[in-house]
């Protein structure tokens, strides 16, 4: 195969990705489930406006391809939800290891060494840019459930401290968002859509 076959292969199958579906629900179209690749959009373009809240230094251009690629495993090792039990996350892993290998590995030797890279930088969060990128995962559900009156919160019956455990990243890479997600999360308290 040209490079060129490699690479719409890869675009191809990506649009896979419009058929895993999440819990977050879209409101605004009668809550029906979001896919992986509208919240890809959604983080993506997220990270761009709140940019400016991070406190340690970040290159967005890495940050959006890691917003950008992060969940293309889903295509294969599907939709987990965040707040699964710890043993269901360990098998995911696996499975997303295999996906992401088999995924990028449909590109060019070059590009998939370097999504892969990036990816696993994502899913480790041990550097500025891929604590930001998760924090923007996991901040914008945040904004959803509670623009939803709990939403996947309030079905699942999550707790406070959950919620407070996934967003932990902005302590140190966005402190003003952390309180942001504080305050807001004592709010759904009180509302009764988190424990």
């Amino acid at each position: 195969m040209t490079e060129l076959e490699q690479q719409l292969a890869f675009i191809i199958e990506i649009d896979k990705l419009k058929a895993v579906y999440r819990q977050t629900t879209v409101k605004e179209d009668k809550d029906r489930h979001e896919n992986s690749a509208e919240h890809s959009w959604h983080i993506t373009l997220t990270a761009q406006l709140l940019q400016g809240y991070a406190e340690q230094p970040i290159n967005m251009t890495r940050v959006i391809k890691m917003l950008l690629i992060h969940d293309v495993i889903e295509i294969d090792a599907g939709d987990l939800f965040a707040f699964a039990e710890t043993k269901d996350h360990k098998q995911q892993a696996i499975k997303e290891q295999k996906a992401a290998h088999r995924l990028f590995g449909l590109l060019p030797k070059a590009q998939f060494e370097e999504y892969q890279t990036l990816w696993l930088e994502f899913e480790a969060a041990d550097t500025n840019d891929a604590q930001f990128a998760k924090s923007m995962d996991r901040i914008l559900p945040l904004v959803q459930n509670m623009n939803n009156q709990g939403g996947s919160w309030a079905k699942h019956k999550i707790s406070q401290s959950q919620v407070l455990v996934r967003n932990k990243h902005l302590q140190t890479i966005a402190p003003k968002l952390w309180q942001y997600v504080v305050a807001q999360t004592e709010l759904a308290v009180t509302k009764g859509w988190l424990l």
